[in-house]
């Protein structure tokens, strides 16, 4: 099945698999034209809106019944996009807020938080919603849709929602003109304690940050 036929109009726009693949790849689209850097001063408004709108797809993939493909086995795909570059762009475009600090299970006790990065988060994301698409542009619909749910609950869905949650407190610090706790030079890959994060937390101010990532202060 070609994109043509995926997107005629004869198909129903109320569709759920449609609905959840234009929202896909909206967000797709938008990811990319973002890590180009064109417009650094509405990256990080920009990237808030769409992690968000994303993410309902993702709550209305998560909300729905078990989707069971097609076949038992996935077919091969063959080669994928690298996506290394759109996290490199993004890692350079997010500088100096792109390391944050987080808890992956919530429910899971005395467990430190880890340092992350929104650039790898957004990474990881557009890789597994990119998988999904080429099933669904092959005309692989349900398979498209039960790789989209499985990768949502086993790692799109954290993902996003951690970027999410660090792109908004982001927001929130520069609009309220709160100092902004920075982990600054914070190495990803270490295992820190919470005094460690402490120690390894830079202070930036808001005003440092807000002009070139396309946030205001208030008055």
């Amino acid at each position: 099945m070609s994109d043509a036929t995926l997107h005629a109009t004869t198909q129903d726009p109320d569709d759920f698999a449609v609905q959840i693949s234009d929202q896909i790849e909206s967000f797709l689209v938008a990811v990319g034209e973002v890590a180009k850097g064109d417009e650094p001063d509405s990256a990080v408004p920009f990237l808030l809106l769409e992690v968000s709108q994303l993410l309902l797809a993702g709550g209305r993939l998560g909300a729905h019944e078990d989707i069971v493909p097609d076949e038992r086995y996935e077919p091969d795909l063959g080669p994928e996009p690298d996506a290394d570059e759109l996290r490199e762009r993004l890692a350079v475009l997010l500088e100096p807020v792109d390391v944050y600090s987080e808890v992956f299970d919530p429910y899971e006790p005395r467990k430190a938080p880890v340092a992350c990065r929104i650039s790898d988060d957004l990474a990881n994301v557009v890789a597994d919603l990119r998988h999904g698409m080429a099933h669904y542009r092959a005309g692989r619909v349900v398979e498209a849709l039960w790789w989209w749910q499985f990768s949502y609950f086993s790692n799109w869905g954290s993902s996003a929602s951690g970027a999410l949650r660090a792109l908004q407190s982001l927001v929130a610090h520069v609009r309220l003109n709160q100092p902004l706790e920075a982990l600054d030079g914070l190495d990803t890959d270490e295992d820190l304690a919470d005094d460690d994060l402490a120690e390894a937390a830079g202070r930036v101010m808001a005003e440092e940050i807000a002009a070139p990532l396309g946030l205001r202060t208030t008055p």
